[in-house]
């Protein structure tokens, strides 16, 4: 994939020309107006450069009072902002050739007005004011001691920051004049100082992130603690997700991410990207209603260059298609959007996996190529001048690159700065770094299911490239609960401690045995299930799926003869690990075999339950030389000897796909590409599959002996 170019990566977008008063034709420098002094002339010049006109063809109008009206349209250029598509102010005084100036600053929150209705367009703009404006508009930040007697709480942060970054000094030692009518030429020396110090310096920018939360809003209370006490000291920190907020507890499927969508809007989310398990229901009768209702009630705009909401009509009047949204709305779908942190215009894109088709039911959704879109978001960005990048990602940090990962995506596309990552619920616990390409591009992610809190700071130079970065996860289970987040998750909680206990309406004939003296050493009628859950539902994903192997670490306990509830499911397995699919030589199975029964006859949480395949081992011969006979089942039931040389499709969960338990072998194929992640979660599996009768009696069959007993 070809690189964006260096070019097009230094683009500035060229402000739009606005009046900053009714007048004359504008000089071509200051040295056509009487009035600038010699030592004004630079900044008068900076000014002109962004559309300002004099009084007359001799006055640039130094010392004469400059209106707010003006003063809005003249900042507005110089900061470059969107005025054709910023939302209404609701000021009603505004004249037209203003509008677009003073929508665009209201909604970045750099000015605001008299009141709701009035901006007080004709009124002098005070050196207060003045202040305020500058200093939001640039972002400039700093404390210093000051011995006005006239600055009060109101205008203290924004005098103390200019003061800081050498913008500007008082009328006299005690005064600052905040009431005072501003002047053009102090107006003109004043934004062309604090332009000067916003380029020359470097810009922090602080994250915080989560992804592939999967609806585990118990941790909800915890994470809010979390967040609150990062915005304490770092308020200006965005905050993303990078998708997977649908599926996989009881929560989702009570609710359907509306109790996730509640904590999400209490905490201000600034963005999120759709994740593939956000599109799981729409094979269902009433398709993607639940995630149009997410969508619709978020209080944060959701991302995605690479998916097509266009043939759905549940999405009419949500999708801005194709856009790079400047102000983007709450509730509404884009390819991007520009978010202005400190003064700084940040430039935020999302991609999904293109492998949602095959691993969810988008249904009429559909999605293109990862890199390719990129490259296109990357370069709107560029053209708006735009140098500092994030793309939140759900699309996995190392998955299958037949697909598409993050790690590809930094090396292919040159312009990211940034990559907010998700879908394989990969813990990076410091941040990553791709050097590959004309600059650097950091990688995070945060795990899953809401254990932890990614935090990310970064450090850009001048040109807008990562010169520095440090990030950590927070562990979420150290937190105490926020007591307001708890009183929201209660009337949540109480309805899902009620579900806990209600029946599946499926009986077990005899007892499931999940004792660990009993599954960590031998086949059990449980794991037998549990294997046997997980190739049904692989096969429906990957037709060529021929066997299941599970860790028994992950089988927590028994299910007792009778009525089976969800609470004894959630009991067996509580870990919510999800389903993987590796394609494996019959080498690499054997090796896997000779690792699981390493142990035995001592118990080991890496011993494998297995479906549609028989081994025999021989636990008095030395580790690594046990494994004697390994059969695989064909589809009429009849056994075929496991070839070496020959290619399986075998489903585990993603916990043992990635190599715990020690399993090498399979971390190997992991790194190798030959695993997706298709991510049903094992409970909700093991429960379908249950539910397909109304009993169950399940028993041991002979797939897994050890000769020893035998002898």
């Amino acid at each position: 994939m070809k690189k964006i170019s260096k070019t097009s990566r230094s683009f500035i977008a060229t402000a739009t020309t606005l009046a900053v008063a009714a007048s004359v034709v504008t000089p071509v420098a200051a040295q056509g107006f009487k009035d600038v002094p010699q030592k004004q002339k630079a900044a008068v010049d900076f000014v002109i450069s962004a559309g300002a006109k004099g009084v007359s063809n001799t006055l640039f109008g130094t010392f004469q009072q400059i209106k707010r009206v003006d003063a809005a349209i003249l900042l507005a250029n110089i900061l470059e902002l969107d005025t054709n598509n910023a939302p209404d102010s609701g000021f009603k005084d505004v004249p037209k050739r203003a509008q677009g100036a003073v929508n665009a600053l209201k909604a970045a929150d750099i000015i605001s007005g008299k009141n709701t209705t009035s901006f007080g367009s004709s009124q002098p703009l005070t050196r207060g004011e003045l202040a305020i404006w500058i200093q939001k508009g640039f972002g400039l930040k700093g404390k210093t001691e000051l011995s006005f007697t006239d600055v009060n709480e109101l205008y203290s942060e924004a005098v103390q920051a200019l003061f800081t970054n050498g913008v500007t000094i008082g009328i006299s030692k005690s005064q600052f004049g905040v009431a005072k009518p501003a002047l053009r030429g102090d107006v003109a020396v004043l934004l062309h100082k604090a332009a000067m110090a916003k380029k020359n310096k470097d810009f922090d920018l602080s994250i915080m992130h989560t992804n592939d939360v999967h609806s585990h809003t118990e941790k909800a209370p915890k994470r809010v603690t979390a967040i609150k006490e990062v915005r304490s000291h770092k308020p200006n920190a965005l905050l993303l997700d990078a998708g997977d907020v649908f599926s996989g507890t009881l929560y989702f499927n009570e609710f359907q991410g509306q109790s996730d969508l509640e904590f999400m809007n209490y905490l201000g989310y600034d963005a999120m990207v759709f994740g593939n398990h956000e599109f799981d229901l729409g094979a269902s009768k009433e398709g993607h209603k639940a995630l149009a209702e997410f969508v619709k009630k978020a209080k944060f705009p959701l991302i995605s260059a690479n998916t097509d909401f266009s043939k759905d009509v549940l999405f009419d009047g949500m999708v801005k298609g194709g856009t790079i949204a400047s102000y983007p709305q709450d509730g509404n779908i884009y390819n991007g959007m520009v978010k202005i942190v400190e003064g700084e215009k940040i430039g935020i894109f999302g991609l999904t996996t293109e492998e949602t088709r095959e691993i969810s039911s988008p249904g009429k959704v559909e999605f293109k190529n990862y890199l390719a879109e990129a490259e296109k978001a990357v370069e709107a960005f560029h053209k708006q001048g735009i140098n500092k990048i994030i793309a939140i990602t759900h699309l996995g940090y190392d998955d299958n690159v037949e697909f598409d990962n993050d790690l590809e995506l930094a090396k292919k596309v040159e312009g990211i700065d940034v990559i907010i990552g998700g879908h394989s619920h990969t813990v990076l616990n410091a941040p990553v770094v791709v050097e590959e390409g004309e600059e650097p591009t950091v990688i995070v992610q945060a795990g899953e299911y809401s254990s932890y809190l990614g935090t990310l700071d970064v450090k850009f130079d001048k040109k807008g490239k990562v010169i520095g970065h440090a990030g950590a996860l927070i562990d979420i289970s150290k937190k105490q609960d926020d007591p307001e987040a708890l009183a929201m998750l209660k009337p949540y909680s109480d309805k899902i401690a009620a579900l806990q206990s209600q029946s599946i309406n499926v009986e077990a004939v005899q007892k499931l045995e999940g004792t660990r003296e009993i599954v960590r050493v031998q086949e059990s009628n449980l794991g037998n299930l549990i294997t046997d859950a997980m190739l049904q539902k692989a096969k429906t994903i990957n037709p060529k799926a021929v066997i299941a192997v599970t860790n028994s670490g992950g089988i927590r306990a028994s299910i007792d003869a009778g009525d089976i509830t969800l609470g004894e499911i959630l009991t067996v397995m509580p870990f919510g690990n999800s389903l993987a699919i590796m394609n494996l030589k019959g080498s690499e199975i054997k090796t896997a075999l000779e690792h699981s029964v390493s142990q035995a006859p001592a118990a080991s949480g890496g011993f494998l339950q297995v479906s549609g395949m028989t081994f025999k081992y021989d636990s008095s011969k030395p580790a690594g030389q046990r494994v004697v006979e390994v059969n695989v089942k064909n589809a009429d039931g009849t056994l075929t000897p496991l070839a070496d040389d020959s290619s399986y499709v075998v489903a585990t969960n993603t916990f043992t796909a990635k190599g715990g338990d020690g399993y090498n072998v399979f971390k190997a194929a992991y790194a190798d590409g030959r695993v997706s992640e298709p991510g049903f979660v094992d409970y909700e599996m093991f429960k379908a599959f249950l539910q397909t009768n109304s009993k169950v009696d399940a028993k041991v069959e002979g797939r897994i002996i050890d000769v020893a007993k035998t002898k």
